[in-house]
């Protein structure tokens, strides 16, 4: 991996962490929950929850990471602790559904938000892609400096949400709520909300000090995320209460609107466009890393390990993904893709744990798990949780996420022999 540039420092990393966390669901997730939670408690005490277990993986991931700071990240994880032909699943399944799928969702709902321009939503969100695509294949500081600017800007954005409903007229005194009474169904989505973290190991191999900031790294833009989350939500209920939240289509659109009149329905409309810019961008300069090194390990096309001299970028897997990209936002069938993003996405978070107990059998990492083996086995569990509850939701979704992934096996094997 000596092709690639090591310029990113803790500061860019842990902006990498949240930007990869922070998207556009935040701003309507809290409504989802208190449609499946009986309380003020119950809700806040989900996002609590759903913080713990991403603290949880971030502490996995900082383990892992510190162990084997390469680019790829969690690909270079599942190569070694199982075998290749899970780690190209991995990077199939990222290149195929996981993260294209969810860029083009959120260059959608960035167009949405994005009325500037006289032209379609797909067309808007095709311009984005394309240009932070062009962003990053200008090299990893440009990359770095854009994201990190977008997550600040987040930061600032969800700070103003959060001061504005705090000195907002609370809702009158809380009276019974109907609401449902499902803290499994409340969760999935609180963990979807925070997923994300562990894409910023895709760019170890660019990091100045990977083995020092990476964890810290983790860990840090974890514990922030989960701060800025249970802010939203407490100020959600503040302003709205239970009942009016579940019932709300856009609670954070509401909390500005009564706190502010509609120049705050303007303020957080732009920062859910920033949010989504943002996620777009971490995206692009963080998942094509992994796409680098299945080329490296000659399992992909070898020119999509080819490295620009001038800016030390894998631009071919940068306008590779972005190309996916934009055809899946110029298609329009991101919605269905999103179905079975999710269930995909925790497979792989439950083997990459896994691969703890493996690399510790062989007395090769360094133990930065508190509570290890049981906080990495409950860890796991919820990631099970997930994956079974989104197939019970959606079971036509969750069998074609599965057989585009495991149709990356005859791909594998074929690719293999060609090597």
């Amino acid at each position: 991996m000596s092709g690639l540039a090591r310029r990113i420092g803790l500061f860019d990393a842990t902006m990498a962490v949240m930007g990869g966390i922070v998207g556009s669901g935040i701003f309507v997730a809290p409504a989802i929950v208190a449609r499946s939670a009986h309380s003020n408690a119950a809700i806040l005490g989900v996002w609590l929850v759903g913080g713990a277990a991403a603290m949880l993986g971030a502490f996995i991931y900082s383990e892992l990471s510190a162990a084997r700071p390469a680019a790829g990240g969690q690909y270079v994880y599942l190569r070694e602790a199982y075998h290749p032909a899970v780690a190209f699943l991995y990077g199939w399944a990222l290149l195929l559904v996981i993260e294209t799928g969810g860029m083009a969702a959120n260059a959608i709902t960035f167009a949405r938000h994005f009325l500037a321009l006289p032209i379609g939503e797909n067309a808007v969100a095709a311009i984005a892609v394309g240009s932070l695509t062009v962003i990053n294949c200008l090299g990893v500081s440009a990359g770095a400096r854009v994201q990190s600017a977008l997550m600040v800007v987040k930061i600032l954005a969800i700070a103003a949400l959060v001061t504005f409903g705090l000195f907002a007229t609370a809702a009158p005194a809380a009276v019974p709520f109907s609401g449902g009474n499902s803290l499994g169904a409340a969760l999935v989505p609180v963990l979807f909300s925070y997923g994300g973290w562990q894409t910023a190991c895709f760019v170890a191999g660019e990091m100045k000090e990977p083995r020092r900031d990476l964890p810290r790294a983790l860990v840090i833009g974890v514990a922030a995320v989960i701060v800025l989350y249970v802010a939203i939500a407490f100020v959600c209920l503040r302003v709205l209460g239970a009942e009016r939240l579940a019932h709300t289509a856009a609670p954070a659109l509401e909390v500005m609107t009564l706190a502010v009149g509609p120049r705050g329905a303007s303020l957080i409309a732009a920062a859910i466009a920033l949010s989504t810019l943002g996620f777009l961008s971490q995206s692009i300069l963080t998942a094509p890393r992994v796409y680098f090194a299945m080329a490296e390990d000659g399992l992909f096309f070898r020119s999509v390990a080819r490295v620009n001299r001038r800016t030390r970028a894998p631009v071919v897997a940068i306008a590779l993904q972005g190309a996916l990209t934009i055809a899946i936002a110029l298609a329009g069938t991101f919605e269905l893709i999103l179905n079975y993003v999710t269930s995909i996405d925790f497979i792989f978070f439950a083997l990459t744990a896994g691969a703890v107990f493996i690399f510790r059998k062989r007395g090769s990492t360094d133990r930065k798990i508190p509570g290890h083996p049981v906080t990495t086995l409950a860890f796991i569990a919820v990631c099970a949780a997930v994956v079974i509850s989104t197939f019970r939701q959606h079971p036509l979704q969750g069998v074609i996420g599965l057989c585009i992934t495991l149709l990356g096996l005859p791909v594998f094997f074929l690719w293999r022999r060609r090597s």
